[in-house]
């Protein structure tokens, strides 16, 4: 009869007992907050496989980042700055201009060059101010021909004068010219002159220096070698062979080929 009344209070003590110590622990975790959350930490620290591959992954994946940084930061493009690329481009320039310079150079020297006409010598071919290309290399490659308008050395030219005429080419080297009323004869024969205004106009000249032969003959001149006997187109108002001799084809600049001034007279010579 005892035990079986005993046997309620011992669970009623047992309960209390525990009670008490939830209440404990309850307690304990409020007024210890920090060793809760380290336990925690711990605990996922040695939680699994895959946390621990992640951890050893992390290092990796630094010296990954750490590697390409490094790679960007020390590679240069080498990219011009504003000075440099201005220095550039005004070399460039002057690289351009100094090369259309020298073939200028080149150009006029050795190869074609443009004359200005100041005089009416030779109307009606060619007027005052005309312009006219003259090639360098014609006689190079080819004798002189009749009937060539050619630029040469003035041989009389003086301080102030002009230093290159251009006249057409009327006798060769070793040919007799002469003038009979007017008109030309090469050899005795009539030389054919559709670019003069009238056949007739060719004024009377004696021998001057440099033809064969006597000097008293008139209007007649035999032309010695390696020279040419030249005359403007405009025979009243030109002062051509009939008044300085045969011209010596050694200072013979070119061949006048083309008339490029004024444009709308563009012509072939």
């Amino acid at each position: 009869m005892n035990n079986e009344e005993n046997d309620p209070l011992s669970s009623e003590s047992e309960a209390s007992d525990w009670t008490e110590e939830i209440f404990e622990r309850a307690q304990e975790r409020v007024e210890n907050p920090a060793e809760e959350i380290g336990d925690s930490l711990a605990n996922k620290g040695s939680a699994g496989p895959q946390n621990r591959e992640n951890t050893r992954n992390d290092p990796e994946e630094t010296q990954s980042k750490t590697t390409t940084a490094a790679i960007e930061e020390d590679f240069d493009f080498e990219l011009p700055g504003p000075f440099r690329s201005n220095l550039r481009k005004i070399l460039e320039w002057v690289s351009v201009i100094g090369t259309a310079f020298i073939v200028a150079f080149i150009i006029k020297v050795f190869l074609f060059q443009a004359y200005y006409i100041p005089s009416p010598s030779m109307e009606p071919t060619l007027g005052i101010g005309d312009r006219v290309i003259v090639n360098k290399l014609s006689y190079d490659l080819h004798d002189v021909n009749r009937g060539d308008l050619i630029v040469f050395e003035n041989p009389s030219a003086e301080s102030g004068e002009i230093s290159d005429l251009i006249k057409r080419v009327v006798a060769l080297p070793g040919e007799t010219l002469q003038v009979l009323d007017g008109k030309v004869y090469i050899d005795g024969n009539l030389m054919i002159e559709p670019y003069l205004e009238a056949p007739d106009n060719t004024f009377d000249f004696s021998a001057p220096e440099g033809c064969i032969g006597p000097k008293e003959v008139l209007n007649k001149c035999v032309v010695p070698d390696g020279h040419v006997f030249v005359m403007g187109d405009n025979r009243d108002n030109s002062r051509d062979s009939r008044i300085f001799g045969p011209v010596n084809i050694e200072t013979i600049v070119g061949r006048a080929f083309v008339r490029v001034w004024p444009l709308g007279d563009f012509q072939r010579l």
